[in-house]
């Protein structure tokens, strides 16, 4: 059996020692960019393997292309198949971050063709809560070949101006509500939203202990926000393209497949002062 959106705590334990399984550790904050590797360096779910939300996630930004703009495919899958991931290898990736930097890493695996990923429901602290250990001694790595299929379902800034004024594209933005009206924007240096855009805050995905709500309720919320539009014209973002992903995490869950990631995102869109703000 394969896993593709969520797996659970006691599944997960179970399969620690299946040498076809690969946990990964992405934890990071936006604040202290080392955060990530020192949590994982005290400590960890035995077996997993660390990557790093700016180096191994994320490309070089050039001032344009906004704060974690994507990874070339060809060195992100020297990067995946040198962790040990393979086209059979089951992945399971969390963080401590309710899913919002694990939700990049599935996107980025589905996009590049790997189905078998999924975000360990409700994250570290879900793990801990049931008495999961951790463990600071780091794992052998074994090498695979990682074959990247790239698929549709990656647009871009033109696409979504192009698009702007038309029936052709419902836009969900992931970001707290606070930022979507533009105030206390502390991260970008401008203020709003991309207009036509609807807000979806990422957390409200999450039940309060961090774990996604049933199906059937991400399903009857997401059709509301929707109104009447099909998946597949959805195109999902927030600042950077990190969030969003946790979002489109929460639509597959909700038998709403197909929906796209504008990866640049606020922080690439707001950066040129031609394109069109709302507040």
């Amino acid at each position: 059996m394969s896993y593709t959106t969520l797996l659970d705590v006691a599944t997960l334990r179970s399969h620690l020692d299946d040498p076809d399984w690969l946990v990964v550790d992405v934890r990071h904050q936006l604040a202290d960019t080392a955060y990530g590797e020192r949590a994982y360096g005290a400590g960890h779910i035995p077996g997993a393997v660390f990557l790093h939300c700016d180096r191994d996630l994320s490309g070089a930004m050039n001032g344009t292309n906004g704060r974690h703009p994507l990874p070339e495919v060809e060195k992100l899958a020297l990067r995946l198949g040198g962790i040990g991931i393979a086209s059979h290898t089951q992945v399971v990736v969390y963080d401590d971050a309710q899913g919002m930097i694990a939700g990049r890493l599935w996107w980025l695996l589905r996009w590049l063709g790997h189905e078998r990923v999924a975000l360990l429901d409700g994250g570290l602290q879900a793990w801990q809560a049931a008495g999961g250990a951790l463990t600071s001694v780091e794992p052998t790595l074994m090498a695979q070949n990682f074959v990247a299929r790239p698929r549709p379902g990656l647009v871009d800034a033109a696409f979504v101006l192009e698009r702007i004024d038309t029936p052709h594209m419902h836009l969900v933005d992931a970001r707290g509500p606070d930022r979507f009206r533009g105030e206390n924007e502390t991260i970008d240096p401008v203020g709003g939203h991309i207009p036509g855009a609807v807000n979806r805050f990422f957390r409200d995905n999450l039940l309060p202990d961090g774990r996604f709500k049933p199906a059937a309720d991400l399903r009857a919320e997401w059709l509301a926000i929707l109104a009447g539009s099909p998946p597949d014209l959805v195109v999902h973002q927030c600042g950077s393209g990190v969030s969003a992903c946790l979002n489109m995490v929460a639509m597959e869950i909700a038998g709403l497949p197909g929906s796209s990631l504008y990866a640049g995102s606020w922080s690439e869109w707001c950066i040129d002062a031609g394109r069109p703000v709302a507040r």
